[in-house]
């Protein structure tokens, strides 16, 4: 049951980077795509239907590694403390943007919540960019399974780092490539005239941008971490996320040249899920790293709940994501197509 859960949780964080991660990117282009008020507004409307239900899956798996792995969450949730009440704050503070945007018709008012998107969502992808940087490259936990991470040392991988370093600032610049670039993305498949020429420029621009990043963090990755090998070389199967994340990045370059905005949205996806999918293969059986002693890392084995309470929540687990996924296949489908300016109320949003 632990593998199923380690797949449970990883899959709904990977999806959760996906949709949410449109969300974030459509934010950090957001001031570059959005020329006038009206174009904002539409900007605004793309997401407006989706947002709240694409961070359900964010919840859902901080839930779920609550219930399955319970001494990995408490080490993770007091280890972070501070990190994880940044991303509390931001993720209120673009919300509330979102919301409250339209409340008042005043140009002060409306610029000052447009400031507040676009620096919480850029904000945001690079934190969790840092923060599966940590992941991978592991952090110091003690003997009782709990850690205490600065916010850096001497910026460089070792037995005692801190959450900056250089390999966790790479991770955080991948980041903030990675998710404009799916916003923008989603952006243009959304939108059309002028907006949507913008957001396909800076789509074709950050997939250009990724391939060399990518392949800086792939090099990175086998300096940092060169364990992740290991579980490859034993299960070669592994490799399939990998490829499926290159497949997806190539399929990426090809449609964007065509604009072929839905296509090249979903190669995007691919190219997420692979790279994310990729990168929980190698880290199985570890949940936390230990950057000290092996020996106290945290795994799927000694930091899970028991067995009965494993087994018993499948029953409810698999009727909580069905219904997730059923409203978000709803959600998606009432909402398709383009938003056009003919057929938006511009105070919504």
């Amino acid at each position: 049951m632990e593998i199923f859960w380690y797949s449970a949780v990883t899959l709904m964080l990977a999806v959760y980077v996906v949709l949410d991660g449109y969300d974030f990117g459509v934010g950090m282009v957001y001031p570059f795509v959005a020329r006038t008020d009206e174009e904002r507004s539409l900007t605004m409307a793309a997401i407006g239907p989706v947002w709240s239900g694409n961070e359900v899956w964010l919840i859902a798996a901080g839930a779920v590694l609550f219930l399955a792995f319970p001494k990995a969450y408490a080490a993770g949730f007091s280890g972070f403390y501070l990190a994880l009440i940044i991303v509390l704050w931001l993720l209120m503070g673009r919300g509330l943007a979102i919301e409250l945007r339209a409340h008042l018709d005043h140009p002060l008012w409306r610029q000052f919540w447009d400031t507040v998107f676009a620096a919480a969502s850029a904000l945001l992808a690079i934190v969790f960019g840092a923060a599966l940087g940590n992941l991978i490259r592991g952090v110091p936990l003690n003997a009782e399974g709990y850690f205490f991470v600065p916010l850096w040392t001497d910026l460089i991988p070792g037995p005692e780092p801190g959450i900056l370093d250089w390999f966790t600032l790479l991770l955080a610049l991948t980041s903030a490539v990675l998710i404009p670039m799916h916003g923008a993305g989603y952006l243009a498949m959304k939108t059309t005239g002028e907006l949507q020429v913008r957001a396909r420029r800076l789509a074709r621009l950050g997939a250009y941008t990724a391939v060399p990043l990518v392949a800086v963090v792939v090099l990175a990755l086998s300096m940092v971490q060169p364990s992740y090998r290991v579980n490859y070389d034993a299960h070669p199967i592994g490799y399939g996320f990998p490829l499926m994340g290159l497949a997806g990045l190539v399929a990426l370059l090809v449609l964007r040249t065509r604009d072929r905005d839905a296509a090249a949205f979903g190669a995007s996806s691919l190219f997420l899920l692979g790279l994310l999918g990729g990168t929980a293969w190698g880290s199985y059986p570890n949940i936390l790293v230990a950057t000290g002693d092996p020996a106290h890392s945290l795994t799927v084995t000694n930091a899970s709940a028991g067995a009965y309470g494993l087994e018993a929540a499948w029953w409810w687990f698999t009727i909580g994501i069905a219904i997730v996924i059923t409203y978000q296949v709803i959600i998606n489908r009432l909402f398709w197509g383009p938003v056009k300016p003919e057929s938006h109320d511009s105070s919504a949003y």
